[in-house]
């Protein structure tokens, strides 16, 4: 809904089209707890929303050009059926996710607008997104929507040559929309489904583009295709985390594997591996079944991944994996090398690779982990392993 306004409006009033849409939240619960929901809900909160905007207009007397200009823009966009139309939105979301993707700010600023603005995320979901302090994050934001006003921001056709050159950004967008919804660090919900299915659709989209049907987009599409394949086995009925190797593979969901590995194949084009395709190799690995060599494949992606992404949680997993082929006691050894992290990954790895040797150290460090962990379900996990380490103990 912010970006349909945003469309319409300009992106220079974007804290009031935020509002405009709070509002006609606001109004939709009120009116619907009385009268019902409408029959096309989607209609309605966007015709509330459109009208809102154009009471805002009037109120605030603005110059009777730029309201003339304002009217001939709803008249031409938004006056037949077409303005509440799926396309009419996805179309109004890409174009700001592509325009707020602009090079005249930060890369990382730009990433952090887009989650807030076009995918919902708090300060806090954002900070655990790009693994910064939430103070970090507001200065970015602030900077970024300050740029946006003073540069007289339009969203506006881009050419061929500024889609390309944005595509990376608006891909990591989309990564990190599904990455909070198959594993929430925030949020009380373990799994926020809804953010991986609008992952999905966007990203989907973007691979129907001539311009945007690219290896990356396609090895991105396939990793969410892998990954959400295994969705309703991660949790039990009541929201209890349920670890791979306890999972029910009779839950996977067989056609979104097929999908994966039809986009994974897509992908294989061009002389460079993108990190998009190495997670999707890793995650087409994990829904494999029977396989006695799967750990070995898995590890040796990993090893190509943390080549590309150094990252504190590449590594980690990496060394996970390589405890599953060459043991926890090696792969202890390994962890203890490597540089320390404050991180609840950290401890939980360290927690795992003592279960079975030290079980006062485990229980240590899954105590040191449960300290750092927001997610509700993630605390309980950690607990209930916590409880069953003290059983064994006693």
């Amino acid at each position: 809904m912010t970006a349909v306004l945003c469309r319409l409006f300009g992106i220079q009033h974007i804290e009031i089209a935020e509002d405009i849409a709070s509002d006609t939240f606001l109004k939709a619960s009120e009116y619907w707890a009385i009268h019902g929901v409408p029959e096309n809900p989607g209609a309605w909160l966007y015709t509330v929303a459109k009208n809102k905007a154009k009471d805002y207009y009037k109120h605030t007397s603005i110059a009777e050009e730029k309201l003339q200009e304002v009217f001939k823009t709803v008249r031409n966009e938004m006056v037949q059926e077409t303005e509440i139309s799926e396309q009419y939105i996805t179309d109004s979301q890409l174009a700001m996710i592509f325009a707020v993707c602009d090079p005249a700010i930060p890369t990382e600023s730009q990433i952090c607008l887009a989650l807030q603005i076009l995918c919902g995320f708090s300060i806090a979901e954002i900070s655990d997104a790009l693994l910064s302090k939430p103070e970090t994050i507001k200065k970015r934001l602030l900077r970024a929507r300050e740029n946006l006003r003073n540069t007289n921001f339009q969203i506006v056709l881009l050419s061929e040559t500024e889609i390309k050159s944005r595509l990376n950004t608006v891909l990591k967008t989309l990564y990190l929309l599904f990455s909070e919804g198959y594993f929430s660090k925030s949020n009380q919900d373990y799994i926020r489904k809804e953010l991986c299915l609008e992952a999905i659709r966007l990203t989907l989209i973007l691979t129907e583009s001539t311009l945007t049907n690219t290896a990356e987009a396609n090895a991105l599409l396939a990793l969410m295709c892998f990954q959400s394949s295994r969705l309703e086995a991660r949790t039990d009925q009541h929201g209890k985390i349920i670890l791979f190797d306890r999972q029910d593979t009779n839950l996977w969901d067989q056609s979104l594997i097929d999908k994966g590995n039809y986009y994974l194949v897509k992908a294989c084009t061009g002389n460079e591996i993108s990190k998009y395709y190495l997670e999707a190799a890793i995650a087409y690995w994990h829904t494999t079944i029977g396989n006695e060599k799967k750990w070995q494949h898995i590890l040796e992606l990993y090893n190509q991944l943390i080549c590309i992404e150094d990252s504190p949680v590449t590594a980690l997993n990496r060394l996970y994996a390589f405890s599953r082929v060459y043991g926890k006691k090696k792969a202890l050894d390994e962890v203890l090398k490597s540089d320390k992290t404050e991180s609840t990954y950290y401890y939980e790895l360290l927690g795992y690779l003592y279960s079975d040797t030290q079980i006062s150290k485990a229980i240590y460090y899954y105590t040191k982990a449960i300290k750092l962990v927001k997610s509700g379900a993630e605390k309980q996990h950690i607990q209930e392993e916590i409880e069953r380490l003290k059983n064994i103990s006693d």
